[in-house]
């Protein structure tokens, strides 16, 4: 498994963080995603390498910003 952190701006509630989680579970290869509005924080478990251009994308889709921790 392989991990990957993200820092997630927009976010302001558990809506958005709905969004963000549709939209990443989307992506080939998550298993968890675990995201708070709260911290601004998302983070991805795959059983493969993860795709940050993919998770980044994304979370654009969602309506939202992100960058790599």
């Amino acid at each position: 498994m392989t991990t990957a952190e993200y820092d997630v701006t927009g976010m302001t509630c558990g809506h958005c963080e709905m969004s963000v989680r549709e939209e990443v579970s989307e992506i080939r290869g998550v298993e968890d995603i675990r995201v708070s509005a709260q911290d601004g924080r998302l983070v991805v478990t795959s059983n493969s390498t993860i795709d940050d251009a993919a998770v980044l994308n994304a979370v654009r889709e969602a309506g939202y910003a992100a960058v790599r921790r």
